[in-house]
């Protein structure tokens, strides 16, 4: 009994490894080294319409097992890049790009960081200029004795009864 259940396990065992050579691999052989350098760049460069943010070589969607082939086959055909990627844009949209191209329907993408940093540049300066000018009116805006004050709390003199006498000279012309 013993050795019939340890011969089961043994062909169960085999049976589920067997199962590893269904899987699929995809291979695409080019004649030379530029061609696979091209495929290579596009499968990174082009984002799989399924799952948005990954590219084709970064998934195993069926879509993107599609594109791989076509883009194989234009590669093969002799396509250059330019026609490669006017057909995906042009079946897919422009969202296939990871760079999309400049046009009207993109400025708006290009120009923004552009336009937000230039503002964000022009605010800063008007808001230092504004806290430079506060500051020089704050300085006027003191009156002498206020200023003497202020120098004596900034920095403290070995004598101690100036301060206390501009202090209560000071508190007197505020009442």
């Amino acid at each position: 009994m013993r050795a019939i259940l340890k011969r089961l396990y043994t062909c169960i065992g085999l049976l589920l490894i067997s199962f590893s050579c269904f899987a699929a691999i995809e291979v695409h052989e080019f004649d030379n080294e530029v061609d696979r350098q091209r495929y290579q760049t596009f499968i990174d460069e082009m984002r799989c319409p399924k799952c948005q943010n990954q590219n084709l070589a970064g998934t195993n969607s069926p879509i993107a097992m599609d594109l791989r082939r076509e883009l194989d086959l234009m590669i093969k055909d002799g396509k250059s890049d330019k026609e490669i990627v006017d057909f995906m844009v042009e079946r897919y949209g422009e969202f296939i790009l990871y760079r999309p191209r400049l046009s009207s329907t993109t400025m708006l993408l290009w120009g923004a960081p552009v336009f937000l940093l230039v503002f964000g540049v022009i605010l800063l300066l008007l808001i230092v200029r504004k806290r430079r000018s506060l500051d020089v009116d704050a300085n006027e805006g003191l009156s002498s004795a206020d200023q003497e004050r202020l120098a004596n709390l900034l920095n403290p003199s070995s004598d101690k009864g100036t301060t206390k006498k501009s202090d209560k000279k000071s508190n007197q012309e505020n009442k």
